[in-house]
């Protein structure tokens, strides 16, 4: 038997880790709404603002907390938001199934796990 070398560990340094473009987006079939969207994943300040959204003072979850993602992620060709904060109440009367699916993938791009979920909704 051989023993193998230990593979060496090269650790980041700040400006690697800085300078790094690491934001994900998947293009999603939306049939309902009769084409694709693009979805970005959210920055760690935008996750952290939309959960601080969710809750109402009494901790109870508020309106429309897949449309508030979605309008976070759904972004155009050049990385622009497709929608306001404003039109979050017309994302909300979409189909419920397209929204779940972009949705879905907003979660995952996200790291947004469903234990994530199922905390904020304090199940």
């Amino acid at each position: 038997m051989t023993k193998t070398e230990p593979t060496a560990v090269v650790y980041l340094t700040r400006d690697a880790i800085l300078g790094v473009d690491d934001r994900q987006f998947d293009d999603v079939a939306v049939p309902e709404w009769g084409g694709t969207v693009r979805v970005r994943g959210l920055q760690g300040n935008e996750r952290d603002r939309w959960e601080t959204t969710l809750l109402d003072k009494k901790q109870q979850i508020r309106e429309n907390p897949r449309a508030k993602l979605v309008q976070m992620c759904i972004i155009d060709e050049r990385g622009q938001l497709l929608f306001s904060k404003e039109d979050i109440a017309a994302l909300g009367r979409k189909s419920a199934a397209a929204l779940a699916r972009v949705f879905e993938v907003a979660q995952r791009l996200s790291g947004l796990t469903d234990e994530d979920m199922e905390e904020l909704e304090g199940e």
